[in-house]
């Protein structure tokens, strides 16, 4: 990141708009007039080839025209015209440009889009866009967009891939009571992407969190990379996240990977919370930056109505936070809090006789002891309360107690349930610094995201960092190359257990024979039982041509299968390229897993791990991880999965070899990093895990090779 110059694009001391325009109703008209009406107080420059003036600001011919440098230009002439434009702006000494005009790299012409890009980084300058509606910036008093207004002023910024959308969300900052001091247009990302804006909000100080909305990412380890450092809590809404390239993928992992579950992997490992809808970025934008991360994992609850109280239960159990009793001691003390018929245990339902003074002393109380790390205060509206006298006298409340020591650094959100008395007192609370929801489950979603940030945060406070493990790299090219010299994009069976091996994971012994008699001295040498599988790149799941044979245990046996493999093979696929039969140790039974990696598109080789069999066919219960994985993510990676319990020692079963587990997790990561040039997508499956303390056994091996 050059500072100095994206302070100039979103900081700027001065604006060029080229292509304004005195004409009402035409964009480069509109660009100058957001300026005036945001009241920007750097020096504006309409360019336009004819006027002499436009909304009151001298116009000028060409940007070459002025005699002062300018930080910013705004283009907004038509796209024919853009190129030469950006020239001009690198010859006038601009620092950066955003292109408000489209009609580039969304409808196919990427030569332009380049060229542009080429263009500005040949004069030192950034671009932001093209084809978006432009930046605005509430303590800049900047609205460099075509946008009616500035936000409602707040602490938060906001980067939309969607033009369209951040306008839209412009003016429902007002509706929903959620301020931004900065909106960002990316448009095409022709160059300045979301890393580089959040590698710039890290150090702005107008800026305590940042939402944004995704479509897609191009360089998604630099944006993990960015999003790691950074301090701020950042939230992300991912849309378009359908499974994408399922139909075409030659392994599990291909069919079962997503954009759902790879971004969502991806977010986590980056420390980023992931809304998941448009109403729920709002919803955690506003707690992030009223209210700090919730530090423990003791939430409250203080309602004067039980409904809402379970429900709020419920929402807590759904998002990550299930809720413990209160220790006796405190109940005994907010039992005096409330009528007789209320409860103290949590949530804490002072019932609808409590009033006021119930609120005022359960939450003066309850945030200032060492047991509670965050508070939900949930209200109904009742005949004989006033919701406004109720909000005040919570802020008091709280007030009070967040300032104590006790009492500080704890987050507290509102929900208030009722008519436009609640909506009015809620915009109050909000206005005062203490996010409030008109429904209790929202209130609870928002609470839980302060958690998981604080979580996220620990973790990352924790994370060791881990050499990668040493593999003879040139050996691994030296069996693909030998594969593509044959003309083949996969690895048999053999060749991919030879490449997991020089990377330390523990496979069986399997050796290919080409001959019945070849077959049985084989099966000698590694020793019976053996399986028997057919080796055959154009055959790459064995079993339905089948092609595998498990438990054998002689020499006759061997011979006969040998010979039916070999057969079955070639009634599957006639043409196919048949290098013989593979002769595997048989390894004892263990618990099924599967491990297997894609290249995706924006974060490039990722790990996916699960239970194998059923779980990974018909579950689909599996989880993914961006590389490089460490032992202790892959220690996370197998509790994610819904039959972790399996893995852990259920029903009287002991517990699997986790560690072992991880300990490959992580070496097949090293493996796909190492080699993510050449491998599009692998499997390890199954993989047969044993009782702690005793390891696993890579049974079945598969690699698919990038074309080139």
């Amino acid at each position: 990141m050059n500072k100095e110059v994206l302070d100039g694009l979103f900081r700027p001391k001065s604006v060029a708009v080229i292509g304004a325009s005195a004409t009402p109703g035409k964009i480069g008209y509109s660009v100058v007039e957001s300026l005036n009406n945001g009241k920007y107080e750097g020096a504006i420059y309409p360019i336009n080839l004819k006027a002499d003036e436009i909304l009151g600001h001298k116009a000028y011919p060409s940007i070459l025209d002025l005699e002062g440098k300018v930080d910013l230009a705004v283009i907004t002439v038509p796209a024919k015209l853009v190129l030469s434009a950006v020239e001009e702006c690198g010859k006038a000494g601009v620092k950066g440009v955003s292109i408000i005009t489209s009609g580039f790299g969304e409808v196919g012409d990427h030569e332009t889009e380049n060229a542009i890009v080429e263009t500005a980084h040949r004069h030192g300058m950034r671009v932001l866009g093209p084809n978006i509606i432009g930046s605005l910036s509430n303590s800049g008093k900047l609205n460099a967009s075509f946008a009616p207004m500035l936000p409602l002023p707040g602490d938060a910024s906001l980067i939309s891939q969607s033009g369209a959308l951040l306008i839209a969300l412009d003016a429902g900052t007002y509706l929903r009571g959620v301020g931004f001091d900065k909106l960002f247009s990316l448009g095409n990302m022709s160059d300045v992407d979301f890393a580089d804006i959040i590698e710039w909000l890290d150090t702005d100080e107008h800026t305590k969190c940042t939402a944004l909305y995704i479509e897609g990412l191009k360089d998604g380890r630099r944006f993990l990379e960015v999003s790691k450092k950074t301090n701020k809590p950042i939230i992300a809404l991912k849309s378009g996240v359908s499974a994408h390239g399922a139909a075409a993928a030659a392994s599990h992992t291909g069919s079962l990977a997503g954009a759902a579950k790879v971004y969502g992997a991806a977010f986590e490992q980056a420390g980023i919370i992931q809304a998941t809808d448009l109403n729920n970025l709002f919803d955690l934008t506003q707690a992030f930056e009223l209210q700090p991360p919730m530090k423990g994992d003791h939430l409250l609850i203080v309602t004067n109505g039980g409904g809402v109280g379970v429900l709020a239960t419920d929402a807590a159990e759904r998002f990550g936070i299930p809720l413990e009793f209160c220790p006796p001691e405190l109940q005994a003390e907010m039992k005096n809090y409330m009528p007789e018929f209320g409860s103290a245990k949590n949530p804490v339902d002072i019932t609808g006789g409590a009033g006021l003074e119930g609120y005022r002393k359960c939450i003066a109380f309850g945030l200032q002891q060492d047991w509670v790390h965050g508070l939900a205060v949930l209200y109904c509206e009742t005949a004989v309360t006033n919701p406004d006298e109720i909000a005040q006298g919570i802020l008091e409340a709280i007030r009070e107690a967040k300032a104590t020591p006790a009492g500080k650094d704890k987050p507290v959100v509102i929900s208030f349930i009722g008519g436009t008395r609640c909506a009015k007192a809620m915009r109050y609370l909000i206005d005062n610094g203490i996010p409030a929801y008109d429904d209790p489950a929202r209130a609870v979603n928002a609470i839980a995201g302060l958690r998981q940030f604080a979580r996220l945060q620990e973790a990352k406070a924790n994370a060791k960092d881990e050499k990668p493990f040493a593999a003879d790299r040139n050996a691994a090219l030296e069996i693909i190359k030998a594969a593509r010299a044959d003309g083949r994009d996969a690895l048999t069976e053999i060749e991919a257990k030879q490449v997991f091996g020089i990377y330390g994971l523990d496979v069986t012994s399997t050796l290919l024979a080409k001959t019945e008699d070849e077959a049985v001295a084989l099966a000698n040498k590694v020793g019976y039982p053996i399986v028997m599988k057919i080796v055959s790149p154009d055959i790459l799941h064995k079993s339905d041509a089948g092609g595998v044979k498990v438990n054998i245990k002689d020499d006759a046996s061997t011979r006969e299968w040998f010979a039916k493999i070999m057969a079955n093979a070639k009634a599957y696929k006639a043409d196919a390229n048949i290098h013989g039969v593979a002769i595997q140790e048989m390894a004892p039974l263990g618990t099924e897993v599967i491990l297997g990696s894609i290249n995706d598109a924006s974060f490039g080789p990722t790990v996916m791990f699960g239970l194998g069999g059923i779980f990974v066919e018909v579950l689909k219960d599996v989880t993914f991880a961006v590389t490089p994985v460490s032992k202790e993510q892959g220690l996370k990676m197998q509790s994610e999965i819904r039959g972790a319990k399996i893995l852990a020692g259920a029903r009287g079963e002991k517990p699997r070899d986790q560690e072992a587990m991880a300990e490959t997790i992580a070496r097949y990561s090293n493996m796909i990093l190492d080699l993510q040039d050449e491998i599009k997508e692998s499997d390890a499956n199954p993989v047969m895990v044993y009782e702690a303390g005793n390891g696993l056994k890579v049974v079945d091996a598969r690699i698919i090779l990038k074309n080139k």
